[in-house]
């Protein structure tokens, strides 16, 4: 089988990362790939924040643990947070956005990183508290959080693939 579509079958999301943080070098790998994802007509709007910084990182976590109502760490101890957002006034965001999330985890697979997207971003950029944030980080206009990629390096074995479940596939001749 060829080594891409092999890739592509073997990546899954991880939920149990090291603490160690991923070099630099490997960061900005992963984000380039998210930036050469597929957008409609070609707009290329969906913009990445890469959160390194533990404090803030920390901060995005409480914030993702309050509105899914939980104590445990959302981001499962990743060190690193590819926060992915879109302008508002585009209908093409949650599109847009999940071919660079895509992207994202694909990538980090192919560099030997641990990914997995979690939702909750929306809401957390909607509150004023994320509006906040994206003041802080210089980030203007009003943009919608579309997904977090977490990173890292896994702790423990890459978990197997579930059986793929039958009947999802109907052809039209």
């Amino acid at each position: 089988m060829n080594a891409e579509l092999q890739a592509l079958k073997e990546r899954r999301s991880v939920r149990k990362y090291k603490a160690d943080m991923v070099p630099q070098e490997l960061i900005d790998q992963v984000i380039d790939a998210g930036l050469y994802a597929a957008s409609g007509h070609g707009t290329q709007e969906v913009i990445i924040v890469a959160v390194t910084n533990k404090e803030v990182r920390d901060k995005l976590a409480q914030m993702n643990r309050e509105i899914l109502g939980t104590s445990s760490d959302s981001f499962y101890g990743a060190p690193v947070v590819l926060v992915v957002l879109g302008p508002k006034s585009n209908k093409l965001t949650p599109y847009d956005g999940s071919l660079v999330m895509g992207n994202l985890m694909q990538a980090a697979h192919a560099v030997g990183l641990g990914s997995c997207w979690i939702n909750r971003a929306k809401e957390e950029f909607d509150s004023e508290e994320g509006k906040q944030l994206l003041k802080e980080w210089g980030i203007e206009g009003e943009y919608e959080g579309v997904g977090h990629c977490i990173l890292g390096y896994t702790d423990g074995a890459v978990p197997q693939a579930a059986p793929r479940k039958a009947n999802r596939v109907f052809y039209v001749k």
